[in-house]
């Protein structure tokens, strides 16, 4: 471990130590991919309290630890008052909009002087996107943010209850010489293998937040693989032979 991966493993098993103490929930910053497996491969004999991960929805990539002391640690991740909130970032006039990216929300957004730990995920869509942001902040990002690129835009709250959100998925069907990682990837992203492996030898492939770093690992039903700059995808089901010993699987990738 790298000196800034093991400070952050020391704050996270004193956030822990902090939570027991004082009989109160702590919770971390946003954590990302590299981050979580820090959290995820640290013994758990190391806390003194379990943690929940939350980061607004489903399978959010960006996301909170905290860490519950034992008053608090039957909570589920539901019933945990996480303090972070949604932000509704949209144009002012939808006819002179530009069509703008999750690249384009985050650098705006970081250009008002905010920390990248203090954001979550940003869910774009076709006339909105979605940011979860810090509750010390979101009042700020509300204020200040007024223009992306050159589309004026404005933000604001939107109260846990009014927030739903179904990620887009594309299915994707083929057949794999075995269910390996590195053959998943290569049916999701159309790369080669060879590029593929440096991807995972790279340390740029993620388990359900955890670092692979094996090409032969064995994805099993519902595992979500994510890989850095490419993106994700759900690994569903193998489902039989073809007649050349292939197998049928069928994966769902996040768009």
């Amino acid at each position: 471990m790298q000196k800034e991966e093991l400070m952050l493993q020391k704050r996270l098993i004193e956030l822990s130590r902090t939570a027991y103490r004082r009989g109160i929930i702590l919770y971390s910053d946003f954590l990302n991919l590299n981050e979580l497996n820090i959290l995820h491969t640290t013994p758990r004999s190391e806390f003194d309290t379990v943690y929940r991960l939350g980061g607004g929805y489903a399978y959010s990539e960006r996301q909170m630890a905290a860490f519950l002391p034992d008053a608090f640690s039957l909570y589920t991740v539901e019933e945990i008052p996480f303090p972070f909130t949604a932000v509704e970032i949209f144009p002012l006039q939808k006819k002179f909009a530009e069509e703008l990216s999750h690249r384009d929300v985050l650098g705006a957004v970081l250009n008002l002087g905010l920390e990248r730990c203090k954001l979550g995920d940003i869910l774009v869509e076709p006339d909105r996107a979605v940011l979860f942001a810090h509750q010390s902040i979101a009042p700020y990002i509300k204020e200040n943010l007024k223009r992306i690129r050159r589309t004026t835009v404005s933000a604001k709250e939107i109260p846990e209850e009014e927030f739903h959100y179904e990620p887009k998925l594309e299915a994707v069907q083929g057949t794999v010489a075995s269910v390996r990682l590195d053959s998943l990837l290569a049916l999701a992203f159309h790369f080669s293998r060879s590029k593929l492996t440096a991807q995972i030898e790279g340390g740029k492939v993620f388990v359900n937040g955890k670092l692979t770093t094996s090409n032969s690992y064995q994805p099993k039903n519902g595992d979500i693989i994510s890989v850095r700059g490419l993106g994700r995808f759900r690994f569903c089901e193998a489902s039989g032979k073809t007649r050349k010993n292939r197998t049928n699987v069928r994966i769902e990738k996040y768009i």
